[in-house]
């Protein structure tokens, strides 16, 4: 009888941990991207199997039409890091009071007007009568980048945003893509790689964000406070792989647009990307070029992002500007 139960035991003790030494849990992390090229390096990152190769446990990985969409998502439990646009993130920090921190940049620029050639030939045109001008909702970067454009051209607001006839029409990338494929609109303020895609619909890039505004930071690598104060190590480790995939993008931009473009065709999380998905095709071909016109890199400058902040206060999205130094933590990008 005592031989039959050596082997039960034995069984037994090799699951009990060795005292002091207990059994390592891997830390689970909630992901949000935006279905745009912008969060080219997240998606290169998990076509590679970076993140897994880093023992970065993934337990939501979702994908968001919208900068604005993916900050709201940040103020739920199961997203702790976001690769967004910055201005969503700074909106989000200062009026939702979403404790987050920028540990990394992803890309500079990314945002351009797209316009229908026969109509427009110059940005002052979109003063004109009957003009059907379309751009996301209020506070979303290319809503911003319109207003840097109005500044920088001189343009009339009231024409702008006050004629009855012609209200600038509110609607996600997308769907004014989409609005632009149906000859809806006559003029589009979009960003990257929705730009590029109304370009393949006969439209012409009348500007990009290179034009009216230097330097702009396009989008950041965003974590919780409470990632950054209770497991470090898993924030460094996300800034190592943006790194590594954002040098990757830069020496290998034709394989890095055909993996993102079948990245995005198998878009899960957000049912709206999974719908853009079927509706419009994202090629290799478009998103090499929209890709081109983005810098890719994950350095920041406090400066830019300062400037920023301010600019978005000055125009009443947020309640007041703040030091860009509350919202950034550049430590993780200093480490080597």
């Amino acid at each position: 009888m005592k031989k039959l139960l050596v082997l039960p035991l034995i069984c037994l003790l090799a699951l009990i941990p060795v005292a002091g030494c207990p059994a390592p849990e891997e830390e689970s992390i909630g992901m949000a991207v935006e279905f745009m090229d912008h969060a080219a390096c997240a998606y290169i990152s998990q076509d590679k199997g970076w993140f897994e190769e880093e023992g970065l446990n993934l337990t939501a990985y979702e994908s968001y039409v919208t900068g604005m969409a993916l900050a709201s998502a940040l103020a739920r439990d199961e997203i702790e890091v976001a690769y967004v646009c910055l201005i969503p993130a700074i909106n989000v920090y200062a009026n939702g009071g979403v404790p987050v921190k920028i540990v990394a940049g992803t890309h500079k620029y990314g945002y351009g007007l797209v316009v229908d050639p026969d109509k427009i030939k110059m940005v002052n045109d979109l003063e004109n009568p009957g003009i059907h001008l379309g751009c996301v909702r209020e506070g979303g970067a290319v809503d911003v980048l319109m207003h840097r454009t109005i500044d920088s051209y001189n343009l009339d607001e009231d024409k702008i945003f006050n004629d009855p006839q012609r209200p600038v029409q509110r609607m996600s990338p997308p769907n004014l893509v989409l609005a632009i494929k149906t000859g809806q609109l006559d003029a589009a303020f979009l960003p990257e790689q929705w730009a590029t895609m109304a370009e393949e619909l006969g439209f012409t890039m009348l500007l990009t964000s290179q034009d009216v505004w230097p330097d702009m930071q396009g989008s950041v690598l965003v974590v919780k406070q409470k990632l950054i104060d209770n497991h470090p190590e898993i924030v460094q480790k996300l800034v190592n792989v943006s790194r590594q995939a954002t040098d990757w993008i830069n020496d290998h931009p034709e394989e890095a647009a055909e993996i993102v473009a079948g990245q995005m065709q198998t878009a899960g999380g957000d049912t709206d990307a999974a719908g853009v998905a079927a509706q419009l095709e994202i090629t290799p071909q478009v998103l090499m070029r929209s890709m081109g016109r983005m810098e890719y890199t994950t350095g920041l400058d406090p400066q830019v992002v300062q400037e920023t902040i301010d600019y978005i206060a000055s125009l009443g999205y947020i309640k007041s500007s703040f030091s860009a130094a509350d919202i950034l933590d550049l430590s993780f990008l200093e480490a080597q």
